[in-house]
């Protein structure tokens, strides 16, 4: 799995111009799911950034965790950060997985954040036109993968 997260003042997603979910401050995620994740792929990033401490402490300092800002985040998949573009210029998603794995592991991904932070989590529509908008507060961007662990 691949994420991307963002630390967040707002986010907003819509589909046909009108809003699905919104957050205030938190985190979005964009989430790419390939062919050979699995469940402790999904429980590994899940519990990483529920415990980031990318928030600012009273002095300032990224010290705190969404937990303890008692934040939100809004969970929006996207197959594109698997993009390969070494050869030619139209990107290749072959190690994107497929909706009918990808969905289910999307859906359990969502759930796990949940029980991590210990509240909904709010999310696209997989699979739709989506606009995001997003005011990114620092700005703070995170990339992390699975495969790596980093």
């Amino acid at each position: 799995m691949r994420a991307v997260i963002q630390r967040v003042s707002k986010a907003s997603v819509s589909i046909n111009s009108k809003v699905k979910s919104s957050i205030k401050s938190g985190l979005l995620i964009l989430v790419g799911i390939e062919n050979t994740d699995t469940t402790e792929d999904i429980e590994w990033l899940s519990n990483k950034i529920t415990q980031l401490r990318i928030f600012d402490d009273q002095e300032g300092v990224m010290n705190l965790s969404i937990k303890e800002i008692d934040g939100e985040i809004l969970t929006i998949s996207q197959f594109t950060l698997h993009a390969k573009t070494k050869k030619g210029n139209r990107p290749s998603y072959i190690q994107a997985a497929k909706p009918e794995v990808s969905i289910p592991l999307y859906e359990k991904f969502v759930e796990q954040l949940g029980l991590d932070l210990g509240k909904e989590i709010k999310t696209g529509e997989f699979g739709a036109y989506m606009k995001v908008a997003l005011e990114n507060d620092g700005p703070v961007t995170i990339i992390i993968d699975t495969k790596n662990k980093e």
